[in-house]
């Protein structure tokens, strides 16, 4: 039996655990994560659920209190901060990083920024029509579901924004 890595985290990882950090160790998602944690400056330390756990990530993008890259977790924050405002949290980033194995690694970045954009177009925001987002939960992501607007609505809304961008001045 394989543990998750430190003297806070000697749960035994279960064999689905095993399974999804070898598949985003093969499928190179947990080594961008790695080299993300790096090139951003975070401190990285072994977490629950099999997962590494970046802290103190120094830019800006992505907009998120945490996100995730194969098995790699990474924040500006500390996690302990993260979890006294999200307690679930950890689970739901784990619940991604499940995804990304599921998804064969790296394509899940493009197929990522695809529900992004669906839940911006019907809800306003990136993550409350985020199938992705949903599946990891929503709640335990420090999320707010936000109601799903007509499609017309959507569009007419989306179709203002790009005039808007082509001409700033009208």
């Amino acid at each position: 039996m394989e543990r998750s890595g430190s003297a806070d985290c000697r749960a035994v990882l279960t064999r689905a655990q095993r399974a999804r950090r070898l598949a985003n160790r093969l499928n190179l998602s947990t080594p961008l994560g790695l080299a993300v944690a790096r090139v951003g400056g975070a401190r990285r330390r072994p977490g629950p659920y099999g997962l590494v756990l970046a802290e103190g990530y120094r830019f800006r993008f992505p907009v998120a209190g945490a996100f995730t890259v194969g098995d790699v977790v990474i924040t500006a924050h500390t996690f302990e901060a993260l979890s006294r405002w999200s307690p679930d949290l950890l689970a739901h980033e784990e619940r991604h990083s499940r995804q990304y194995a599921v998804a064969l690694g790296l394509p899940y970045l493009p197929l990522y920024t695809l529900a992004m954009g669906w839940s911006v177009l019907r809800t306003g925001d990136r993550s409350s029509a985020n199938v992705f987002e949903r599946h990891a939960g929503l709640l335990a992501g420090g999320y707010v579901e936000r109601p799903v607007r007509p499609l017309a609505v959507s569009l007419r809304a989306a179709g203002g924004f790009l005039r808007a961008r082509r001409n700033p001045l009208a």
